[in-house]
């Protein structure tokens, strides 16, 4: 069965704070099974436009990563990361 992914980019505009962010997607990554695969890290644009920082988030199936970001316990955090910073996030399917 193919896996589902978050991609997401980000720009985190409020430094400081934005650790919290970080912390509060620790429940829905817990129960939905979220295996990050990249967090920031060094980076290098090619081609196009790109913002400041890189995730990528691994789930055993497309249903299941779009049912941790829609889910009670990620709402929290994501809050969160929508007042500390701008960010682009695409739930993908894998090639299996």
């Amino acid at each position: 069965m193919p896996k589902g992914y978050w991609i997401v980019h980000v720009n985190v505009n409020d430094a400081e704070n934005y650790p919290e962010y970080v912390a509060a997607t620790a429940p829905a990554m817990e129960k939905y099974g979220g295996t990050f695969l990249v967090r920031g890290g060094t980076s290098q644009v090619r081609e196009g436009q790109s913002r400041d920082r890189h995730v990528v988030v691994e789930f055993e199936s497309l249903a299941r990563a779009i049912e941790c970001y829609e889910s009670q316990e990620y709402a929290p955090a994501l809050a969160l990361r929508n007042k500390y910073a701008d960010t682009d996030l695409l739930i993908v399917e894998g090639t299996g």
